[in-house]
């Protein structure tokens, strides 16, 4: 569940704090077999306090069109609730011309990110973007270098994540980087492809990084290699990862769902209409200092403070939030109590008892006007008003007052 306070930064050492147990399942190919991928980033876990539950199906060469076809995966996915399905395809596939990447590689890549939320609805999809060949792959102008081909990937990963509203580990982008700034590390085995035990501990420490959303610097875990070298690993890793959150569309397991809140005045009347959005189905309960208690994504609310806190609970198929609204009003307008009679007459109709009424208006509960049928009687009128109404502003000769209709009628 996540907490946000509209009117104060969420700092992300608050999170270093906490011990974190997560589920994992890595569908892929050599990539990821080399040097047992999933493991070290379960050793890196357990180095820095964390937990990661994982399973794995890595037979060598997998196309994504391969890995929608084996039933294995499918299997696996059903085997137990996963936080994280991890998902690669072939090492070139995805930096092939735009439109053999549309034919070929993205339609399996996003039917099995369909597959894994429609067994696991409450699992995230997340693409392990690779990096490109040492020397680039010869059979392309386009891939014939690693910038090129390590370019094409990025950009094929992301296209892919955005189609299938899933995110992306950038181990790729971390690996020019190092590339870039670290020459001396050699980040490939002899065929020029395929990870080094370097190469595979900067994709532990990515993984790491975007699935627990917690630096991989200072882990003690080190699987043979110079100790320099993976402070080095480490440093980049976290660093490209939290970089460009946003970018990857990385979201923590706690934080899935994602609630946001506005509030505007209705004119002329002490009443604020709330609403609330959220990135998935939810329910939304609101919370209120006078101890009022709604339920629905758009509410009003009477106030009688100029600075209050609203508590907004959001609640999904796999996740809460909850979000604390700081209101701050001018307290220029308030209404004085009412001294006007009122009673329930009838369905979507009430009447108001006394003289001397002036103008009477409704809204609903945005504050959009509502057109009325009034009718005159001896000891003071009957209003008749659509089924949207939420508040009847009324003026008589000694105030000005908010009556809210939900209220009187239950």
């Amino acid at each position: 569940m996540r907490l946000l306070i509209l009117s104060v930064s969420f700092m992300l050492s608050h999170l270093l704090l906490a011990q974190d147990t997560l589920r994992a399942l890595f569908i892929g190919n050599s990539y990821m077999g080399v040097n047992n991928l999933p493991q070290m980033v379960q050793d890196l876990s357990s180095s820095l306090g964390d937990v990661l539950i994982y399973d794995s199906n890595t037979p060598g060469g997998q196309t994504f069109q391969m890995q929608a076809a084996n039933p294995v995966n499918y299997q696996k996915m059903a085997a137990q609730e996963w936080d994280y399905i991890i998902l690669q395809g072939q090492s070139q596939e995805p930096s092939f011309p735009f439109d053999q990447v549309t034919t070929q590689t993205l339609p399996f890549a996003v039917q099995l990110a369909d597959s894994a939320k429609a067994i696991q609805p409450c699992s995230q999809v997340n693409y392990f973007m690779t990096w490109g060949r040492q020397n680039g792959d010869p059979q392309w102008d386009s891939i014939n270098t690693f910038d090129k081909m390590n370019a094409r990937l990025r950009d094929a990963y992301l296209r892919i994540a955005d189609s299938a509203q899933a995110a992306v580990s950038p181990v790729g982008v971390a690996w020019k980087y190092v590339r870039d700034n670290y020459p001396a590390i050699n980040l490939y085995q002899q065929d020029g492809s395929h990870p080094s035990v370097e190469g595979s501990y900067l994709a532990a420490c990515v993984f790491y990084t975007s699935l627990f959303h917690k630096s991989a610097v200072g882990s003690g875990f080190n699987p043979g290699i110079d100790p320099n070298t993976t402070i080095i690993l480490q440093n980049v890793a976290s660093s490209i990862v939290f970089d460009s959150l946003d970018t990857w569309q990385l979201v923590h397991p706690d934080s899935t769902l994602q609630a946001t809140v506005a509030y505007s005045s209705i004119p002329g009347a002490s009443l604020l209409s709330f609403s609330a959005t959220a990135n998935q189905d939810a329910n939304f309960t609101w919370y209120f200092p006078d101890m009022t208690i709604e339920t629905g994504a758009i509410i009003g609310f009477e106030y009688n403070l100029s600075t209050y806190q609203v508590m907004l609970i959001a609640e999904g198929l796999c996740d809460t939030d909850t979000v604390l609204i700081d209101v701050n009003i001018s307290s220029a307008g308030l209404c004085n109590p009412s001294q006007i009679q009122c009673k329930v007459s009838g369905p979507q109709q009430m009447e108001l008892i006394g003289t001397s009424f002036g103008e009477i208006e409704a809204f609903d509960l945005v504050g959009r006007t509502q057109n009325i049928i009034r009718e005159q009687m001896s000891n003071g009128c009957r209003i008749t008003f659509p089924a949207n109404t939420s508040f009847l502003r009324v003026r008589s000769s000694n105030e000005s007052t908010t009556i809210r209709i939900p209220y009187l009628l239950n």
